[in-house]
C-alpha cells in the first residue's frame, strides 16, 4: 500500500482480540486473535472485495472499520482523521457517513416496523429531512433509488421477499447519503436469479451516487464481477491483495490458488485442477507458529513453520504474505 495514494478510508495494523476468561475470578485464559495486524486503503468510488472462509475474520473487520466492535489496536483513517480516537458526538457525526448493508435481511428489519418507519429511523437519529413534505419526498426517492413502488411505506418486513427485505436495507442504509458502506455478504442469504439483481443495483447506486464499497462475500465470481480490487483474508490476516484482474489471472499466495481452483468452470476441457486443502482451518485461539497457513499448504518448508511472512510487493497494485509464492 503507497502511502503516496489517496484514500478514503485506510486501514493500518487493525487488530482485535475477544478475551476468552474462566475460573471464580473470571480472569483472561486465551484470546481469539479474530483480527490480526491488517492494513489496506480504498479509494474513492471504488470497491475492495474481501474474501475468504468461514470464521477467517471478514465479518469482525467489517464491524471493527465501523466502531460497531471496537478495536483493540491499530488506525481507521476515513478522510485522514483516525476514527478511533472520536468520541460519541464526533462518531454520530461520522456514522452518518459509514453505513452497512447485513447479510441476513430477515434479521436485521424489526418486523414491528412499517418500511417508512424503518427508513424514516437513521434520518431521525442524525435529524434529516425533518420538514414532512421534505421527508415524504425523500422516502420517495429511496424507494426508486431501489426500485420499489411507493405503497411499500404503510407495508411490515413479513408482507416482502428476501430480495425485496434487502432493497429495503439497501435504502435504510442510503437513508443519510453515506459515501462508504460496509456489504457484509449482503446477497448470500438470497437466491441465485435474486443476487443478480441486488448487486447489479449496488452497481448501479455507485455509479449513480459515487459510493465506495467494501464488499465482504464468499461467492467469488460474484467478488470479481462487483470488485475493483480484492483482499484475501486467512485466520486474521490478509494474505494477498490485488486489483481483481491480477488477482484472478494470476494470484500467488498458495490459499488463493486453492480458492480459485473451487470455483466451477463452465468449459469441461479445460477446467482447473482442483486443490484440496488437508486438515480443518486452526482455531484463532490458538493459530500455528510461524506462517498459520503451513498445516495445510503443500508448498511449506522449514521456515514457515518459524516465521511468519512479511509483505511482498509483486506489482505497484499486488501485494501477498508467502515465502513460497506459486507460479
Amino acid at each position: 500500500m503507497s502511502s503516496g495514494e489517496k484514500y478514503l478510508l485506510e486501514v493500518q495494523g487493525l487488530t482485535k482480540r475477544f478475551p476468552v476468561r474462566g475460573g471464580i475470578l473470571g480472569r483472561e485464559l486465551t484470546a481469539v486473535k479474530a483480527v490480526n495486524d491488517v492494513s489496506f486503503g480504498i479509494k474513492k468510488g471504488e470497491t475492495l472485495g474481501l474474501v475468504g472462509e468461514s470464521g477467517c475474520g471478514k465479518t469482525t473487520l467489517g464491524r471493527c472499520i465501523l466502531r460497531l466492535i471496537e478495536p483493540t489496536a491499530g488506525k481507521i483513517l476515513y478522510n485522514g482523521e483516525d476514527v478511533i480516537q472520536f468520541d460519541k458526538n464526533q462518531m454520530r457525526r461520522i456514522r452518518r457517513k459509514m453505513q452497512i448493508i447485513f447479510q441476513d435481511p430477515y434479521a436485521s428489519l424489526n418486523p414491528r416496523m412499517t418500511v417508512g418507519s424503518i427508513l424514516s429511523e437513521p434520518m431521525n437519529i442524525h435529524q434529516l429531512f425533518l420538514e414532512k413534505n421534505e421527508r415524504k419526498k425523500r422516502l420517495y426517492e429511496l424507494l426508486d433509488c431501489v426500485h420499489l413502488p411507493k405503497d411499500v411505506l404503510n407495508k411490515y418486513p413479513h408482507e416482502f421477499s428476501g430480495g425485496q427485505r434487502q432493497r429495503i436495507c439497501i435504502a435504510r442504509a442510503l437513508a443519510v447519503e453515506p459515501e462508504f458502506i460496509v456489504c457484509d455478504e449482503p446477497v448470500s442469504a438470497l437466491d441465485v436469479s435474486v443476487q443478480a439483481q441486488v448487486v447489479n443495483l449496488l452497481m448501479d447506486l455507485q455509479k449513480e451516487l459515487g459510493l465506495t464499497y467494501l464488499f465482504i462475500a464468499h461467492d467469488l465470481k460474484v467478488v470479481e464481477y462487483i470488485s475493483s480490487r480484492v483482499a484475501v483474508m486467512y485466520l486474521g490476516h490478509t494474505v494477498e491483495l490485488a486489483s481483481s484482474s491480477e488477482l484472478y489471472g494470476a494470484s500467488k499466495h498458495p490459499y488463493t490458488k486453492a480458492l480459485f481452483s473451487a470455483i466451477p468452470k463452465p468449459d469441461p476441457i479445460n477446467k482447473q485442477e482442483r486443490i484440496i486443502l488437508q486438515g480443518d482451518l486452526p482455531s484463532p485461539m490458538n493459530p500455528p507458529n510461524g506462517c498459520h497457513f503451513h498445516p495445510r499448504c503443500w508448498l511449506k518448508s522449514d521456515l514457515c513453520l518459524k516465521d511468519y511472512p512479511n509483505v511482498t510487493k509483486q506489482s505497484h497494485s499486488h501485494e501477498f504474505r508467502c515465502f513460497h509464492p506459486t507460479a
